[in-house]
Order: structure tokens, then sequence, then C-alpha cells
């Protein structure tokens, strides 16, 4: 990020929080309950967003070395991600060319994956190098028979897959100027150390509605997320369809006693990237969350379930440092990204962030998203309003109709 990018979003966070003011989008919105109910809208969403878009699947850290492997099974298309002998990024259909089997599970490392239906096998380059009995089989072009090659970029540290082998994927188009600035962080470097799944009882929009404003962090988060974060101020930036959307830490206040030449956003925010259309990317220094929001694989078209993957990855030097330690990597890595003094007395320390995290998501936030859709689905509440205090959630559900070629939110004059 630039420097002086940076100045300015510390400056205007000291600025709300000083003013106790939020930021502010100068109008409201209704937003109609039927986009979280609709089975026909969830129709339209998996075949744009989740089969016809291109996938954040991981970080690259994910396939740390040749031969590395993963398995993808969120959104519709089984997929098999490696890192190939020579170091190339690809990926396939995770389906065996001969009966359509998978032909690899979970993750991990091999030259090699053979299907266990009749163990025909595939390199990590998807070529078909083995048939058992072919004789038997009957005579088949090998090269014609792969696996089912699939657009596959590896940028800035974050890995995409198209789910379609006629799609494509342009990141320029897709992310504009906010590429280069996701790729000044680094996010290559970072190792996953873990990841939680939440198959919740609410639509996938809800799922992702709850990262689209800072003002329930003091009331609903006041004895979690609360004690780290202040609340009702936000640090936000449009690009595209795409945002940044920057939460202050209880580190920010120290700022004000600090030369500005001292000061950096990572030591006193959490910032965090919204990719069109599923994707939250929060981080902070030596740590990153990708956040990943689906309808539930099993039921796509049911609008009242979805699945959360959240994977969390740590920087080599925070994990080390746990090592050296004897302490457990979670806790070093959350006393360093979360720590703070008000005066000498520690506030608050987060034994485990990464678990405080998850399951905040999970019992506070998912818990009034299971709440909201049940209201929507008593077909008695029509309308959920969108603050001032909530230009995320105007900005998202803005694009999201637009993309679906529905009509614009309906505007609350005064």
């Amino acid at each position: 990020m630039k420097r002086d990018v940076e100045l300015s979003i510390l400056d205007e966070l000291l600025r709300q929080l000083d003013e106790k003011r939020n930021v502010d989008a100068g109008v409201m919105f209704r937003n109609p309950t039927s986009v979280y109910t609709s089975a026909e809208i969830a129709r339209q969403e998996v075949q744009s967003f989740f089969r016809g878009h291109p996938q954040l699947v991981a970080l690259s850290g994910s396939l740390p070395e040749p031969g590395s492997y993963l398995t993808v099974e969120d959104f519709g298309v089984p997929i098999l991600a490696t890192r190939d002998s020579d170091g190339r990024f690809r990926a396939f259909v995770n389906a065996c060319r001969h009966r359509g089997a998978r032909v690899a599970e979970g993750s991990g490392k091999s030259a090699a994956f053979k299907c266990p239906f009749h163990n025909w096998v595939y390199s990590n380059r998807g070529e078909l190098t083995a048939i058992p009995l072919p004789e038997q089989v009957g005579a088949l072009d090998r090269k014609c028979h792969g696996l089912v090659e699939l657009p596959a970029v590896e940028s800035g540290g974050l890995l995409w897959v198209h789910p379609r082998a006629d799609g494509s994927i342009d990141l320029d188009r897709q992310l504009g100027e906010l590429g280069e600035e996701i790729a000044s962080w680094g996010f290559g470097e970072l190792v996953p150390i873990g990841e939680t799944v939440i198959d919740g009882r609410l639509n996938w929009k809800l799922a992702n509605d709850t990262f689209g404003e800072t003002y329930h962090f003091s009331r609903l988060h006041r004895n979690t997320l609360g004690q780290v974060f202040h609340g009702d101020a936000l640090g936000y930036e449009e690009f595209g369809r795409n945002h940044r959307f920057v939460i202050a830490t209880r580190a920010i206040d120290e700022l004000r006693t600090r030369p500005r030449n001292e000061w950096s956003l990572l030591e006193a925010t959490s910032p965090l990237y919204y990719l069109f259309p599923n994707i939250q990317l929060s981080f902070g220094r030596g740590t990153a969350s990708l956040i990943k929001m689906y309808p539930d694989p099993e039921h796509p078209e049911d609008p009242g379930r979805s699945r959360t993957r959240v994977v969390h990855y740590f920087s080599r030097e925070l994990i080390a440092q746990a090592e050296h330690t004897g302490d457990d990597v979670h806790r070093v890595t959350a006393e360093n990204a979360y720590e703070y003094e008000a005066g000498r007395e520690m506030v608050l320390t987060l034994s485990s962030f990464t678990e405080v995290f998850d399951s905040t998501i999970e019992k506070e936030d998912y818990l009034m998203g299971e709440h909201q859709q049940k209201a929507a689905e008593s077909g008695q509440v029509e309308h959920l309003v969108f603050g001032r205090n909530e230009p995320a959630l105007h900005h998202y559900h803005t694009h999201f109709r637009e993309a679906l070629g529905m009509a614009p939110l309906e505007r609350i004059d005064p």
C-alpha cells in the first residue's frame, strides 16, 4: 500500500473517533428480504457467481512447493489444484476421465494421482500416464484423456480458478488498481495453519453482510472482539465491485502521542478486502484470514443454507517464534498482533485469536444471521434497512443486484 494512502486511512479513522461519528454514505436503502429466500435468485447466483465466475481458492502458501496439491468441493465443480513439478499453479476438474471418480482427496504432496476406482494414473500436470490392462480397455489416445484443465492464475499471493474450462480470468478487469495494493502485502509468504468450516442456517449473503459494517462491534461483540476493536469507525473505499474496509484497533489511540512518520496501518488497524462476490480477506501483522462464503454445496439452490470456510495463515517468522519459545502459535501470533496497552495496564490479551475469531463469527454474527433468515422466511418482514453508516452493504448489494439484472435498491428519503 502506498504510504500516503496508509496515512490518509489513519487520519480518517482518528477523525471519526475524535468526532464520534462513523463513516457516512449520506443515504439509506431498503433491501427486500426476498433476496435471502428466493429459490429462483439462488439458482441464478449459483450459475452466475459460483460456476461462471473466477473463484479465489487459497493463498499461495497453500501450495508451498512443487508437488503440492489441494482439493475444493465448495462451489459445484470438484477442483484439484496443484503446483506441478516445475512450480506452476494449475487446476483441473477432480474427476477421472474414465468413469468420473475423484482422483484426489484433501491436500498434501504428490507427483501423481491414482483414481481409486480403476487405478488410472495422472501426473500433477494433469497428464494421463497409466491405464491398468490397456489391451483390455481398448485403444485410447492418452494425450486426449488427461484431466480436464481449468483456467488458473496465481497473482499477488492469491490463487484463482475458473470453474469452467471455457472460462477466463482477467484480474486487471476484476480487481483493477486494487490488485497492485493486494500484492504489496506479501500474502504469498504466509503459511496456512488451519481452517474452520461453518455450515449455517442462513443465506450466504447474510453471512457476507456480517462483514459489512462496524455498527455492531460495540454492541454484539462488546465482550469479545469489541474489546480489541473500536466500533462506529470505518476506513472505507470502493474499487469497482470490490472494496477496502479498515477497522481501528484500540492501539490506534496511541498514535496521537507518536510522530506521524512512525505510524503504521497494521499496528493500529485490521484491514479487510471484500472481493466480489463472496470473499473477505482480513489481515494484520504476519497474519491473514481468508473467509469464503458459499451456498450450501450439498443443497446449492436452497437459499436458507450456506457454508463458510475460514482459512488462517501466519508468517514463517511468527511460526518460528512459536517453535522457539515452545508456545502455541495461535497465542504468540495473537499477542504480537492484537495486544495493546492503556497506559501501563494490559486491557486484553487473546490467548488464541483464531479460535476467538472463528467462534465469534459462528456464535455471534451467524446467530444473528440465522435470526434474520427466519424473519425473512416468515414472509412478514418485507425489507431490511441499510443505514447511512453501512456503505459496504450498499455497495455489495448494489453490485449483486446489478450483476443479476435486478432493479436497484430502494432509497429511503427523509
